[in-house]
């Protein structure tokens, strides 16, 4: 099938004049991890039923309908899952997107046990420019605790210098903190990974899903974070790079490089958010805590045109009211979402 050229055009905005400007497109719901705040093994034990890989869009799919969203403004596309780095050959893919005219930058969240020299340089060559690595401690009984999978923090840190060796640097690593279970663990983070060049940033757990058992005592407040830090090495704010950006920046005073927050829970930013996120089964959704997407792999294997898909996606983005984080420091009853397995962080 023939691709149509990429057209740039004005961001489309919806209702709240909010742009599209980001797509993070998941690879798979699959994932090697079980963490706790995600994937509970109880849930998603040996009986899940995950997504047959005839449901999962092609390579070729994935290229077609992300030159659709660079076409109506989104710039920046990240590979998300599951783990994204067990489907095969994605490097083929990196090349695909990172070729697409308007495209400024490819990127990649992994839990990093795949993540090795030779794949890091393989992604780096097709195209990848940035990887982000989850980590949630420093100690192996905390970290195997969270991933309930026996992964060890070395295989972890192995993948942060691979990405390193590989110039997929400054590489940022996500830490999810639970109260009580690695909170303990946030100081020790920072401190490793000062002087690295790569940047921790603490991610307040949030309810996405239904499976994590949230809860708000769980949450560590990111002012919290901040002043545990900063009463070790003291912190000063920094402006954010892009209009859109989830993560509230903040650098060491003595040069020693920076950190970063995501408190969706405790100072929520819908306000800005520029995200849309595209599941493995080719649905679209407007919101991390979104309940149902927008289909869009039945109509292009249905046979429409890119016209068609286009109209789709910007009727859908031009409705999207998505408030959810607000909402919820309002008081506002939970509703169902999807699992974040299936459309990524």
């Amino acid at each position: 099938m023939e691709v149509a050229a990429t057209h740039r055009a004005p961001a489309v905005a919806d209702r709240l004049q909010r742009p599209l400007r980001d797509l993070r497109i998941s690879l798979t719901d699959r994932c090697n991890f079980r963490c706790r705040y995600c994937m509970p093994r109880e849930v998603f034990g040996p009986s899940f039923a995950f997504m047959p890989r005839q449901e999962m869009l092609s390579f070729e799919e994935i290229e077609r309908l992300a030159r659709l969203f660079v076409g109506m403004g989104v710039d920046k596309l990240r590979l998300t899952g599951g783990e994204p780095l067990l489907r095969g050959r994605v490097e083929q893919l990196v090349g695909k997107l990172a070729a697409i005219e308007g495209v400024q930058d490819v990127a990649l969240t992994t839990n990093g046990s795949l993540l090795t020299p030779a794949r890091a340089k393989a992604l780096g060559q097709a195209g990848l420019r940035r990887v982000t690595v989850s980590l949630d401690a420093l100690d192996d009984a905390t970290f195997m605790t969270l991933n309930d999978a026996g992964m060890p923090v070395e295989r972890v840190l192995g993948a942060v210098d691979a990405a390193s060796a590989a110039g997929l640097a400054p590489v940022k690593v996500n830490c999810v903190v639970k109260r009580g279970v690695n909170d303990h663990a946030i100081v020790d983070l920072a401190g490793h990974f000062r002087h690295t060049g790569h940047s921790v940033r603490f991610i307040e757990y949030m309810d996405v899903g239904n499976t994590n058992g949230w809860r708000l005592d769980d949450v560590v407040p990111a002012r919290e974070i901040i002043e545990r830090i900063h009463a070790r090495w003291p912190l000063e704010a920094v402006p954010g790079l892009r209009p859109g950006e989830v993560a509230r920046r903040f650098r060491y005073v003595d040069g020693a490089g920076e950190i970063g927050v995501i408190a969706s829970v405790t100072m929520p930013f819908c306000s800005g958010c520029s995200r849309a996120r595209l599941s493995a089964d080719g649905k679209l959704y407007t919101c991390l805590f979104g309940e149902d997407g927008l289909d869009l792999r039945g109509p292009m294997r249905d046979g429409a045109d890119d016209a068609a898909l286009g109209d789709l996606v910007a009727a859908t983005w031009q409705a999207r009211t998505d408030n959810y984080s607000v909402e919820r420091t309002a008081g506002t009853p939970v509703r169902t979402k999807v699992e974040m397995s299936r459309i990524g962080g």
